[in-house]
């Protein structure tokens, strides 16, 4: 099996990257059996989960990843685990948020697919 840690970082990287530049280009992450949990509440297929995405209300975002990790998800393919902690620098204010994420990656082709996301805001 490929290194789960290097595709996790590479996977994530690109994933904030490019939700923190233009969230629109995030479609070919997902697919229709996709599925978002956003602050609890679910979302499936890929054009929902990136309508979701881009009607967040903030002009402007960074994403500091602070912790990542990764497992095998299934023993019988080569499907990824990705749990990412962080800092959120939302517009211009000067208090990072502090979230919590979770991808299941699937394997497609040479690459992979998001099948969960799972993402919450830290309070307290």
């Amino acid at each position: 099996m490929a290194d789960i840690n290097a595709i996790a970082k590479q996977f994530t990287e690109f994933y904030y990257t490019t939700f923190d530049t233009n969230r629109s280009n995030l479609l070919s992450l997902y697919r229709d059996s996709s599925m978002l949990s956003w602050e609890g509440a679910p979302i499936q297929g890929a054009q929902n989960i990136v309508e979701k995405i881009t009607s967040l209300p903030f002009q402007k975002v960074q994403h500091k990843v602070t912790t990542l990790d990764a497992q095998p998800s299934s023993p019988t393919q080569a499907s990824i685990l990705v749990s990412v902690t962080g800092l959120l620098l939302v517009d211009d204010s000067p208090n990072p948020l502090n979230y919590s994420q979770v991808f299941q990656l699937i394997p497609d082709g040479g690459s992979y697919y998001v099948f969960n996301d799972i993402f919450r805001l830290n309070y307290g």
